[in-house]
Protein backbone atom coordinates (compact mmCIF):
# COMPACT_ATOMS: atom_id res chain seq x y z
CA UNK A 1 0.00 0.00 0.00
CA UNK A 2 2.85 2.37 0.84
CA UNK A 3 4.55 1.66 -2.50
CA UNK A 4 1.31 2.39 -4.37
CA UNK A 5 0.91 5.64 -2.46
CA UNK A 6 4.50 6.64 -3.17
CA UNK A 7 4.01 6.10 -6.90
CA UNK A 8 0.81 8.16 -6.81
CA UNK A 9 2.53 10.99 -4.94
CA UNK A 10 5.36 11.13 -7.48
CA UNK A 11 2.97 10.94 -10.44
CA UNK A 12 0.53 13.57 -9.21
CA UNK A 13 3.19 15.92 -7.87
CA UNK A 14 5.03 15.83 -11.19
CA UNK A 15 1.84 16.50 -13.18
CA UNK A 16 0.83 19.44 -11.03
CA UNK A 17 4.22 21.11 -10.94
CA UNK A 18 4.62 20.39 -7.19
CA UNK A 19 7.59 18.75 -5.62
CA UNK A 20 7.53 16.62 -2.50
CA UNK A 21 9.37 16.81 -0.19
CA UNK A 22 10.90 20.29 0.18
CA UNK A 23 12.93 22.05 2.84
CA UNK A 24 11.04 22.73 6.04
CA UNK A 25 9.98 26.30 6.88
CA UNK A 26 9.61 28.20 10.13
CA UNK A 27 7.01 30.76 11.09
CA UNK A 28 7.72 33.34 13.78
CA UNK A 29 4.96 33.43 16.35
CA UNK A 30 3.20 36.79 16.38
CA UNK A 31 4.97 38.07 13.25
CA UNK A 32 3.24 40.83 11.32
CA UNK A 33 1.27 39.53 8.32
CA UNK A 34 3.33 41.64 5.89
CA UNK A 35 6.68 40.50 7.25
CA UNK A 36 8.43 37.67 5.36
CA UNK A 37 8.74 34.61 7.58
CA UNK A 38 12.31 33.59 8.50
CA UNK A 39 13.22 30.17 7.21
CA UNK A 40 15.58 27.34 7.95
CA UNK A 41 18.15 26.01 5.49
CA UNK A 42 17.29 22.84 3.65
CA UNK A 43 18.71 19.66 5.09
CA UNK A 44 21.13 17.70 2.86
CA UNK A 45 19.15 14.51 3.01
CA UNK A 46 16.00 16.23 1.82
CA UNK A 47 17.76 18.31 -0.82
CA UNK A 48 18.56 15.24 -2.88
CA UNK A 49 14.90 14.22 -2.93
CA UNK A 50 13.48 17.46 -4.31
CA UNK A 51 11.96 16.93 -7.74
CA UNK A 52 12.98 19.24 -10.58
CA UNK A 53 10.82 22.40 -10.64
CA UNK A 54 9.02 23.66 -13.71
CA UNK A 55 11.19 25.38 -16.30
CA UNK A 56 11.35 29.08 -15.52
CA UNK A 57 14.21 31.51 -15.81
CA UNK A 58 16.82 31.21 -13.08
CA UNK A 59 15.68 27.94 -11.49
CA UNK A 60 19.12 26.41 -11.81
CA UNK A 61 20.11 27.86 -8.45
CA UNK A 62 18.33 27.26 -5.12
CA UNK A 63 16.30 30.00 -3.51
CA UNK A 64 18.28 31.87 -0.91
CA UNK A 65 16.82 31.41 2.51
CA UNK A 66 16.12 34.29 4.87
CA UNK A 67 18.32 34.37 7.95
CA UNK A 68 16.62 33.86 11.30
CA UNK A 69 17.21 36.83 13.61
CA UNK A 70 18.57 35.60 16.92
CA UNK A 71 16.71 38.41 18.67
CA UNK A 72 13.40 37.32 17.26
CA UNK A 73 10.87 35.37 19.33
CA UNK A 74 11.38 31.66 19.39
CA UNK A 75 9.87 30.18 16.23
CA UNK A 76 7.21 27.56 16.39
CA UNK A 77 7.90 24.06 15.16
CA UNK A 78 8.45 23.95 11.43
CA UNK A 79 6.19 21.79 9.29
CA UNK A 80 7.94 18.69 8.06
CA UNK A 81 8.10 17.77 4.40
CA UNK A 82 5.72 15.08 3.20
CA UNK A 83 8.01 12.09 2.68
CA UNK A 84 7.16 8.79 1.05
CA UNK A 85 7.24 6.96 4.38
CA UNK A 86 4.76 9.40 5.89
CA UNK A 87 2.10 9.28 3.17
CA UNK A 88 -0.04 6.98 5.32
CA UNK A 89 -0.09 9.43 8.24
CA UNK A 90 -0.98 12.42 6.01
CA UNK A 91 -4.08 10.79 4.60
CA UNK A 92 -7.37 12.50 5.39
CA UNK A 93 -9.29 10.39 7.85
CA UNK A 94 -12.62 10.60 6.05
CA UNK A 95 -11.47 10.46 2.44
CA UNK A 96 -9.23 7.82 0.90
CA UNK A 97 -6.07 9.18 -0.71
CA UNK A 98 -6.47 7.35 -4.01
CA UNK A 99 -9.66 7.75 -6.03
CA UNK A 100 -10.15 6.38 -9.52
CA UNK A 101 -11.52 8.91 -12.00
CA UNK A 102 -13.70 8.14 -15.04
CA UNK A 103 -12.87 4.48 -14.81
CA UNK A 104 -9.17 5.09 -15.52
CA UNK A 105 -7.28 2.90 -13.12
CA UNK A 106 -4.11 4.95 -13.70
CA UNK A 107 -5.66 8.33 -12.89
CA UNK A 108 -5.70 9.18 -9.20
CA UNK A 109 -6.36 12.32 -7.16
CA UNK A 110 -4.52 13.05 -3.94
CA UNK A 111 -6.50 15.34 -1.63
CA UNK A 112 -5.45 17.05 1.60
CA UNK A 113 -6.97 19.62 3.91
CA UNK A 114 -5.04 22.89 3.70
CA UNK A 115 -3.85 23.97 7.13
CA UNK A 116 -2.22 27.24 6.06
CA UNK A 117 -0.17 28.97 3.40
CA UNK A 118 3.43 30.08 3.95
CA UNK A 119 5.32 32.58 1.80
CA UNK A 120 9.09 32.35 1.53
CA UNK A 121 11.70 34.47 -0.22
CA UNK A 122 9.69 37.72 -0.23
CA UNK A 123 12.21 40.18 1.15
CA UNK A 124 10.55 43.27 -0.38
CA UNK A 125 7.05 42.14 -1.33
CA UNK A 126 4.54 41.97 1.51
CA UNK A 127 2.98 38.59 2.10
CA UNK A 128 -0.56 39.88 1.70
CA UNK A 129 0.28 41.01 -1.83
CA UNK A 130 1.14 37.43 -2.80
CA UNK A 131 -1.75 35.93 -0.84
CA UNK A 132 -4.14 38.09 -2.85
CA UNK A 133 -3.42 35.96 -5.92
CA UNK A 134 -3.97 32.67 -4.07
CA UNK A 135 -7.57 31.43 -3.97
CA UNK A 136 -6.70 28.61 -1.56
CA UNK A 137 -7.75 29.28 2.04
CA UNK A 138 -7.14 27.32 5.26
CA UNK A 139 -9.70 24.54 5.53
CA UNK A 140 -10.02 24.06 1.77
CA UNK A 141 -9.66 20.58 0.30
CA UNK A 142 -6.49 20.72 -1.82
CA UNK A 143 -6.30 18.43 -4.82
CA UNK A 144 -2.67 18.33 -5.97
CA UNK A 145 -3.82 17.39 -9.48
CA UNK A 146 -6.01 20.50 -9.74
CA UNK A 147 -4.95 22.65 -12.74
CA UNK A 148 -5.87 25.69 -10.65
CA UNK A 149 -2.54 25.24 -8.86
CA UNK A 150 -0.63 25.67 -12.11
CA UNK A 151 -2.76 28.65 -13.17
CA UNK A 152 -2.21 30.27 -9.77
CA UNK A 153 1.54 29.82 -10.09
CA UNK A 154 1.44 31.44 -13.55
CA UNK A 155 -0.65 34.28 -12.15
CA UNK A 156 1.86 35.05 -9.38
CA UNK A 157 4.71 34.84 -11.88
CA UNK A 158 2.76 37.13 -14.22
CA UNK A 159 2.77 39.98 -11.70
CA UNK A 160 6.33 40.72 -12.80
CA UNK A 161 7.49 40.89 -9.17
CA UNK A 162 9.32 37.56 -9.27
CA UNK A 163 11.89 35.78 -11.40
CA UNK A 164 10.70 32.38 -10.22
CA UNK A 165 7.71 30.99 -8.29
CA UNK A 166 7.44 27.42 -6.95
CA UNK A 167 4.73 25.63 -4.94
CA UNK A 168 5.33 22.71 -2.59
CA UNK A 169 3.47 20.76 0.12
CA UNK A 170 4.61 20.18 3.70
CA UNK A 171 3.12 17.96 6.36
CA UNK A 172 0.72 19.81 8.68
CA UNK A 173 0.36 19.60 12.44
CA UNK A 174 -2.58 17.17 12.24
CA UNK A 175 -3.27 14.05 10.33
CA UNK A 176 -4.59 14.73 6.83
CA UNK A 177 -3.48 18.38 6.81
CA UNK A 178 -0.74 20.03 4.75
CA UNK A 179 0.96 23.41 4.48
CA UNK A 180 1.21 25.03 1.03
CA UNK A 181 4.61 26.71 0.76
CA UNK A 182 5.04 29.38 -1.92
CA UNK A 183 8.70 30.11 -2.67
CA UNK A 184 9.51 33.20 -4.72
CA UNK A 185 12.67 34.74 -6.13
CA UNK A 186 12.21 38.49 -6.36
CA UNK A 187 13.35 40.54 -9.32
CA UNK A 188 13.90 44.21 -9.94
CA UNK A 189 10.51 45.94 -10.04
CA UNK A 190 11.64 49.25 -11.51
CA UNK A 191 11.19 48.16 -15.10
CA UNK A 192 11.11 49.48 -18.62
CA UNK A 193 7.74 48.42 -19.98
CA UNK A 194 8.45 49.87 -23.40
CA UNK A 195 11.29 51.56 -25.25
CA UNK A 196 10.71 52.73 -28.79
CA UNK A 197 13.20 54.31 -31.17
CA UNK A 198 13.16 54.49 -34.92
CA UNK A 199 12.94 56.54 -38.08
CA UNK A 200 9.87 57.59 -40.01
CA UNK A 201 8.78 59.90 -42.82
CA UNK A 202 6.64 62.91 -42.01
CA UNK A 203 5.95 66.34 -43.54
CA UNK A 204 6.75 69.95 -42.74
CA UNK A 205 4.21 72.59 -41.71
CA UNK A 206 3.27 73.24 -45.35
CA UNK A 207 2.64 69.56 -46.06
CA UNK A 208 5.85 68.90 -48.02
CA UNK A 209 7.33 65.45 -47.45
CA UNK A 210 10.52 64.97 -45.48
CA UNK A 211 12.48 61.77 -46.14
CA UNK A 212 13.58 60.81 -42.62
CA UNK A 213 12.82 61.95 -39.10
CA UNK A 214 13.63 60.29 -35.79
CA UNK A 215 11.20 59.41 -33.02
CA UNK A 216 11.50 57.79 -29.63
CA UNK A 217 9.82 57.11 -26.34
CA UNK A 218 9.87 55.07 -23.16
CA UNK A 219 7.58 53.72 -20.44
CA UNK A 220 9.14 53.15 -17.01
CA UNK A 221 7.34 52.08 -13.84
CA UNK A 222 7.82 50.92 -10.29
CA UNK A 223 5.53 47.90 -10.36
CA UNK A 224 5.80 47.00 -6.67
CA UNK A 225 5.85 50.31 -4.83
CA UNK A 226 7.27 49.80 -1.31
CA UNK A 227 6.32 46.11 -1.56
CA UNK A 228 2.59 46.90 -1.73
CA UNK A 229 2.01 45.64 -5.29
CA UNK A 230 1.00 49.13 -6.44
CA UNK A 231 2.30 50.50 -9.74
CA UNK A 232 3.40 54.05 -10.41
CA UNK A 233 4.65 54.74 -13.91
CA UNK A 234 5.49 57.47 -16.37
CA UNK A 235 5.78 57.34 -20.16
CA UNK A 236 7.03 59.86 -22.71
CA UNK A 237 7.16 60.01 -26.52
CA UNK A 238 8.67 62.62 -28.78
CA UNK A 239 9.30 63.44 -32.43
CA UNK A 240 9.62 66.53 -34.58
CA UNK A 241 7.12 69.07 -33.18
CA UNK A 242 5.31 66.30 -31.27
CA UNK A 243 5.46 65.19 -27.64
CA UNK A 244 3.37 63.23 -25.17
CA UNK A 245 3.42 62.51 -21.44
CA UNK A 246 1.42 59.91 -19.52
CA UNK A 247 1.33 59.14 -15.79
CA UNK A 248 -0.41 56.00 -14.53
CA UNK A 249 -1.29 54.35 -11.22
CA UNK A 250 -2.54 50.86 -10.35
CA UNK A 251 -3.64 49.36 -7.03
CA UNK A 252 -4.39 45.60 -7.10
CA UNK A 253 -6.26 45.67 -3.78
CA UNK A 254 -7.99 48.98 -3.17
CA UNK A 255 -8.28 49.61 0.59
CA UNK A 256 -7.65 45.90 1.16
CA UNK A 257 -10.71 44.89 -0.88
CA UNK A 258 -10.84 42.47 -3.84
CA UNK A 259 -11.39 45.44 -6.17
CA UNK A 260 -8.61 46.89 -8.32
CA UNK A 261 -8.34 50.52 -9.41
CA UNK A 262 -6.24 52.21 -12.07
CA UNK A 263 -5.83 55.74 -13.33
CA UNK A 264 -3.97 57.51 -16.12
CA UNK A 265 -3.34 61.14 -16.97
CA UNK A 266 -2.36 62.02 -20.56
CA UNK A 267 -1.21 65.17 -22.29
CA UNK A 268 0.06 65.31 -25.86
CA UNK A 269 0.84 67.82 -28.54
CA UNK A 270 0.38 66.07 -31.87
CA UNK A 271 0.14 66.47 -35.62
CA UNK A 272 -0.99 64.20 -38.43
CA UNK A 273 -0.81 63.99 -42.21
CA UNK A 274 -3.54 63.22 -44.73
CA UNK A 275 -3.47 62.37 -48.42
CA UNK A 276 -2.19 59.35 -50.35
CA UNK A 277 -1.17 60.65 -53.82
CA UNK A 278 1.54 63.17 -52.83
CA UNK A 279 -0.41 65.77 -54.83
CA UNK A 280 -2.75 67.54 -52.42
CA UNK A 281 -4.47 70.91 -52.58
CA UNK A 282 -5.37 72.15 -49.13
CA UNK A 283 -6.16 75.32 -47.19
CA UNK A 284 -5.05 75.65 -43.58
CA UNK A 285 -6.98 77.07 -40.60
CA UNK A 286 -5.65 80.55 -41.42
CA UNK A 287 -7.02 80.30 -44.99
CA UNK A 288 -3.56 79.92 -46.51
CA UNK A 289 -3.71 77.71 -49.65
CA UNK A 290 -1.02 75.11 -50.40
CA UNK A 291 -0.20 72.60 -53.08
CA UNK A 292 1.87 69.97 -51.31
CA UNK A 293 2.31 66.27 -50.66
CA UNK A 294 0.01 66.17 -47.62
CA UNK A 295 -2.52 68.14 -45.62
CA UNK A 296 -1.57 68.78 -41.98
CA UNK A 297 -3.62 68.70 -38.79
CA UNK A 298 -2.37 70.01 -35.44
CA UNK A 299 -4.11 69.14 -32.19
CA UNK A 300 -3.59 68.68 -28.47
CA UNK A 301 -5.25 66.34 -25.99
CA UNK A 302 -5.48 66.48 -22.21
CA UNK A 303 -7.38 64.13 -19.90
CA UNK A 304 -7.33 60.73 -18.34
CA UNK A 305 -9.08 57.50 -17.43
CA UNK A 306 -10.27 55.92 -14.19
CA UNK A 307 -10.75 52.17 -14.04
CA UNK A 308 -12.35 49.70 -11.63
CA UNK A 309 -11.63 45.99 -11.99
CA UNK A 310 -12.07 42.63 -10.31
CA UNK A 311 -10.83 39.08 -10.73
CA UNK A 312 -13.53 36.71 -11.96
CA UNK A 313 -11.19 33.73 -11.62
CA UNK A 314 -7.50 33.00 -11.30
CA UNK A 315 -6.90 33.86 -14.96
CA UNK A 316 -9.83 36.18 -15.80
CA UNK A 317 -10.36 39.88 -15.07
CA UNK A 318 -13.17 42.34 -15.77
CA UNK A 319 -12.49 46.07 -15.98
CA UNK A 320 -14.73 49.12 -16.47
CA UNK A 321 -13.17 52.47 -17.41
CA UNK A 322 -14.40 56.03 -17.68
CA UNK A 323 -12.44 58.37 -19.93
CA UNK A 324 -12.61 62.16 -20.24
CA UNK A 325 -10.46 64.31 -22.56
CA UNK A 326 -10.47 67.83 -23.94
CA UNK A 327 -9.18 68.31 -27.50
CA UNK A 328 -8.00 71.49 -29.17
CA UNK A 329 -7.55 71.10 -32.95
CA UNK A 330 -6.43 73.14 -35.96
CA UNK A 331 -8.05 71.51 -38.96
CA UNK A 332 -7.81 72.36 -42.69
CA UNK A 333 -10.84 74.13 -44.09
CA UNK A 334 -10.37 72.37 -47.46
CA UNK A 335 -8.39 69.35 -48.72
CA UNK A 336 -8.62 67.48 -52.03
CA UNK A 337 -6.57 65.23 -54.35
CA UNK A 338 -6.96 63.14 -57.48
CA UNK A 339 -7.12 59.40 -56.69
CA UNK A 340 -7.89 58.34 -60.27
CA UNK A 341 -11.43 59.68 -60.50
CA UNK A 342 -10.69 63.38 -60.73
CA UNK A 343 -10.09 65.77 -57.87
CA UNK A 344 -12.28 65.10 -54.83
CA UNK A 345 -12.37 66.30 -51.25
CA UNK A 346 -11.17 64.02 -48.45
CA UNK A 347 -11.94 66.50 -45.66
CA UNK A 348 -14.43 64.01 -44.18
CA UNK A 349 -11.52 61.62 -43.48
CA UNK A 350 -10.01 64.21 -41.11
CA UNK A 351 -12.67 63.56 -38.50
CA UNK A 352 -11.94 66.01 -35.70
CA UNK A 353 -13.85 69.08 -34.62
CA UNK A 354 -11.95 72.37 -35.11
CA UNK A 355 -11.35 74.34 -31.95
CA UNK A 356 -12.12 72.85 -28.54
CA UNK A 357 -14.14 69.64 -28.10
CA UNK A 358 -14.73 66.95 -25.47
CA UNK A 359 -14.38 63.17 -25.66
CA UNK A 360 -16.18 61.16 -22.97
CA UNK A 361 -16.44 57.34 -23.10
CA UNK A 362 -17.30 54.25 -21.08
CA UNK A 363 -15.31 51.08 -21.79
CA UNK A 364 -15.54 47.49 -20.52
CA UNK A 365 -12.68 44.99 -20.90
CA UNK A 366 -12.62 41.23 -20.27
CA UNK A 367 -9.20 39.52 -20.13
CA UNK A 368 -8.12 35.88 -20.00
CA UNK A 369 -4.44 35.17 -19.28
CA UNK A 370 -3.07 31.64 -18.89
CA UNK A 371 0.48 32.34 -20.10
CA UNK A 372 3.28 30.59 -18.25
CA UNK A 373 5.58 33.62 -18.44
CA UNK A 374 4.76 37.32 -18.79
CA UNK A 375 7.29 38.16 -21.52
CA UNK A 376 8.67 34.94 -23.05
CA UNK A 377 5.72 32.54 -22.74
CA UNK A 378 5.96 28.97 -23.98
CA UNK A 379 2.31 28.07 -23.57
CA UNK A 380 -1.13 29.38 -22.72
CA UNK A 381 -3.60 31.95 -24.00
CA UNK A 382 -3.92 35.70 -23.77
CA UNK A 383 -7.35 36.95 -24.84
CA UNK A 384 -8.68 40.49 -24.50
CA UNK A 385 -12.07 41.70 -25.66
CA UNK A 386 -13.46 45.15 -25.04
CA UNK A 387 -16.17 47.54 -26.09
CA UNK A 388 -16.26 51.32 -25.87
CA UNK A 389 -19.24 53.65 -26.00
CA UNK A 390 -19.19 57.43 -26.48
CA UNK A 391 -22.56 59.19 -26.29
CA UNK A 392 -23.71 62.78 -26.30
CA UNK A 393 -25.48 62.32 -22.90
CA UNK A 394 -22.02 61.57 -21.44
CA UNK A 395 -21.00 65.10 -22.41
CA UNK A 396 -19.06 63.93 -25.46
CA UNK A 397 -18.90 65.85 -28.73
CA UNK A 398 -18.29 62.52 -30.48
CA UNK A 399 -20.72 59.61 -30.40
CA UNK A 400 -19.48 56.21 -31.53
CA UNK A 401 -19.25 52.53 -30.62
CA UNK A 402 -16.24 50.25 -30.85
CA UNK A 403 -15.67 46.54 -30.29
CA UNK A 404 -12.29 44.74 -30.38
CA UNK A 405 -11.14 41.20 -29.74
CA UNK A 406 -7.53 40.02 -29.76
CA UNK A 407 -6.12 36.60 -28.93
CA UNK A 408 -2.71 34.94 -28.84
CA UNK A 409 -1.88 31.28 -28.31
CA UNK A 410 1.62 29.86 -27.63
CA UNK A 411 2.89 26.28 -28.12
CA UNK A 412 6.18 24.50 -27.57
CA UNK A 413 7.42 22.92 -30.80
CA UNK A 414 8.06 19.27 -29.87
CA UNK A 415 11.13 19.01 -27.64
CA UNK A 416 13.24 21.60 -29.43
CA UNK A 417 12.37 24.37 -26.99
CA UNK A 418 11.19 26.54 -29.88
CA UNK A 419 7.90 28.37 -29.47
CA UNK A 420 5.12 29.05 -31.98
CA UNK A 421 2.62 31.87 -31.50
CA UNK A 422 -0.70 32.39 -33.28
CA UNK A 423 -1.96 35.99 -33.16
CA UNK A 424 -5.49 37.10 -34.08
CA UNK A 425 -7.30 40.44 -34.04
CA UNK A 426 -10.61 41.82 -35.27
CA UNK A 427 -12.23 45.18 -34.62
CA UNK A 428 -15.06 47.40 -35.83
CA UNK A 429 -16.17 50.97 -35.14
CA UNK A 430 -19.24 52.93 -36.13
CA UNK A 431 -20.38 56.49 -35.60
CA UNK A 432 -18.65 59.85 -35.33
CA UNK A 433 -15.14 58.64 -34.48
CA UNK A 434 -12.21 61.07 -34.10
CA UNK A 435 -9.44 59.96 -36.44
CA UNK A 436 -6.94 59.35 -33.60
CA UNK A 437 -9.34 56.71 -32.23
CA UNK A 438 -9.67 54.88 -35.55
CA UNK A 439 -7.55 51.88 -36.54
CA UNK A 440 -4.21 52.91 -37.99
CA UNK A 441 -1.91 51.02 -40.38
CA UNK A 442 1.07 51.28 -38.00
CA UNK A 443 -0.90 49.20 -35.48
CA UNK A 444 -0.89 46.25 -37.91
CA UNK A 445 2.08 46.42 -40.30
CA UNK A 446 5.62 46.22 -38.97
CA UNK A 447 6.88 48.18 -41.99
CA UNK A 448 5.51 51.47 -40.64
CA UNK A 449 6.21 53.24 -37.37
CA UNK A 450 3.60 52.42 -34.70
CA UNK A 451 1.78 55.02 -32.66
CA UNK A 452 3.16 55.86 -29.23
CA UNK A 453 0.92 57.50 -26.60
CA UNK A 454 -1.41 58.54 -29.38
CA UNK A 455 1.31 60.19 -31.49
CA UNK A 456 1.55 59.28 -35.17
CA UNK A 457 5.04 59.72 -36.64
CA UNK A 458 4.35 58.39 -40.14
CA UNK A 459 2.87 60.15 -43.19
CA UNK A 460 3.18 57.25 -45.67
CA UNK A 461 0.45 54.78 -46.62
CA UNK A 462 1.21 51.04 -46.20
CA UNK A 463 3.63 49.23 -48.55
CA UNK A 464 0.72 47.50 -50.36
CA UNK A 465 2.83 44.48 -51.34
CA UNK A 466 -0.20 42.94 -53.08
CA UNK A 467 -1.31 46.25 -54.62
CA UNK A 468 -4.98 47.20 -54.58
CA UNK A 469 -7.02 49.62 -52.52
CA UNK A 470 -5.01 49.00 -49.34
CA UNK A 471 -2.51 51.59 -50.67
CA UNK A 472 -5.09 54.33 -50.01
CA UNK A 473 -5.76 53.34 -46.40
CA UNK A 474 -4.17 54.98 -43.36
CA UNK A 475 -7.08 55.13 -40.95
CA UNK A 476 -10.20 52.99 -41.05
CA UNK A 477 -13.25 51.76 -39.14
CA UNK A 478 -12.69 48.03 -39.76
CA UNK A 479 -9.50 46.04 -39.19
CA UNK A 480 -8.29 42.45 -38.82
CA UNK A 481 -4.99 40.59 -38.53
CA UNK A 482 -3.81 36.98 -38.55
CA UNK A 483 -0.15 36.34 -37.76
CA UNK A 484 2.40 33.69 -36.82
CA UNK A 485 5.59 34.08 -34.81
CA UNK A 486 8.39 31.54 -34.41
CA UNK A 487 10.74 32.00 -31.46
CA UNK A 488 14.12 30.30 -30.96
CA UNK A 489 15.74 30.46 -27.48
CA UNK A 490 19.34 31.66 -27.66
CA UNK A 491 20.24 32.16 -24.01
CA UNK A 492 18.94 31.45 -20.50
CA UNK A 493 20.56 32.92 -17.39
CA UNK A 494 19.96 34.05 -13.84
CA UNK A 495 21.61 37.45 -13.65
CA UNK A 496 20.84 40.62 -15.61
CA UNK A 497 19.63 38.72 -18.68
CA UNK A 498 17.15 35.94 -17.92
CA UNK A 499 16.36 34.99 -21.50
CA UNK A 500 17.14 36.03 -25.09
CA UNK A 501 15.10 34.68 -28.03
CA UNK A 502 15.33 35.21 -31.76
CA UNK A 503 11.92 35.70 -33.35
CA UNK A 504 10.60 35.68 -36.90
CA UNK A 505 7.04 36.71 -37.64
CA UNK A 506 4.73 37.16 -40.59
CA UNK A 507 1.05 37.77 -41.11
CA UNK A 508 -1.80 39.16 -43.15
CA UNK A 509 -3.75 42.24 -42.14
CA UNK A 510 -6.62 44.30 -43.43
CA UNK A 511 -7.87 47.82 -42.79
CA UNK A 512 -10.58 49.70 -44.67
CA UNK A 513 -12.69 52.83 -44.44
CA UNK A 514 -16.46 52.56 -44.24
CA UNK A 515 -16.81 54.96 -47.19
CA UNK A 516 -14.80 52.60 -49.43
CA UNK A 517 -17.03 49.68 -48.49
CA UNK A 518 -20.14 51.68 -49.35
CA UNK A 519 -18.72 52.92 -52.67
CA UNK A 520 -15.60 51.24 -54.03
CA UNK A 521 -13.48 53.58 -56.22
CA UNK A 522 -13.94 52.78 -59.93
CA UNK A 523 -10.20 52.44 -60.59
CA UNK A 524 -10.05 49.21 -58.56
CA UNK A 525 -11.50 45.97 -59.93
CA UNK A 526 -11.41 42.29 -59.04
CA UNK A 527 -8.86 41.31 -56.40
CA UNK A 528 -7.66 44.92 -56.14
CA UNK A 529 -10.82 45.67 -54.16
CA UNK A 530 -9.65 43.39 -51.32
CA UNK A 531 -7.85 45.56 -48.72
CA UNK A 532 -5.14 43.14 -47.60
CA UNK A 533 -1.39 43.39 -47.10
CA UNK A 534 1.57 41.38 -45.80
CA UNK A 535 3.68 42.13 -42.73
CA UNK A 536 6.87 40.51 -41.43
CA UNK A 537 9.46 41.10 -38.76
CA UNK A 538 12.69 39.68 -37.33
CA UNK A 539 14.52 40.56 -34.15
CA UNK A 540 15.32 39.68 -30.56
CA UNK A 541 13.11 39.47 -27.50
CA UNK A 542 14.93 39.74 -24.18
CA UNK A 543 13.76 39.24 -20.61
CA UNK A 544 16.05 41.30 -18.38
CA UNK A 545 16.20 42.61 -14.83
CA UNK A 546 15.09 45.96 -16.29
CA UNK A 547 12.03 44.44 -17.98
CA UNK A 548 11.16 42.93 -21.33
CA UNK A 549 12.87 44.45 -24.38
CA UNK A 550 12.37 43.87 -28.11
CA UNK A 551 14.82 44.78 -30.88
CA UNK A 552 13.21 44.53 -34.32
CA UNK A 553 14.44 45.40 -37.79
CA UNK A 554 11.28 45.70 -39.88
CA UNK A 555 11.10 49.47 -39.39
CA UNK A 556 14.31 49.80 -41.43
CA UNK A 557 13.06 47.31 -44.03
CA UNK A 558 10.03 49.56 -44.48
CA UNK A 559 12.24 52.15 -46.19
CA UNK A 560 13.13 49.84 -49.10
CA UNK A 561 11.40 51.57 -52.05
CA UNK A 562 9.05 49.01 -53.56
CA UNK A 563 7.34 51.65 -55.70
CA UNK A 564 7.37 55.37 -56.21
CA UNK A 565 5.43 57.27 -53.52
CA UNK A 566 1.99 58.20 -54.72
CA UNK A 567 1.93 55.62 -57.52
Amino acid sequence: MKQTARRAVALVASAAGLYVPIASAQTVTGAAPDTPAPTQAESPEHASEVSKPLDTWGTTKPVKEATVDTAAPKPSAAPEPVTDEEVESVRPESTPVLNEVDGDAGAHHLRYTLERVEIRGNYRTRSRVILRYLKFKPGDILDVDDPELTLTRFRVLGTGFFRDVQFSLHKGTRRGQVVLVVEVVERNTIVLNDVGMGVSSDADNNGNARPLTAYGGFDVAETNLAGTGMTLGVAMAFANEQNALRVRFFDPSFLGSPWMISGTLLRNQARDFFGTTSNVDWTDWNNNPYRAHYANVEYSRFGGTLGLGRDLSTSTQLWVYYRLETIDAKKPVAASEDRGEGSRSFLDEINIQPGRSVLSTIRATLQLDTRDHPFLPTGGWYVSTWGELALLPFGSDYDYQRFDISASKWWRVHRSGHVLRLQMFAGAETGNIPFFEQYYIGDFTDFRAPRMLGLNFERRPPPALFGGIIREQRYGEYAAKLGLEYRIPLYRGSRSFYGIDLFLSTGLWSLVRRSDLLKMPNNYTGAEQIPIDLTANVGLRMDTSAGGLTFAFSNILGFIPLRREGS
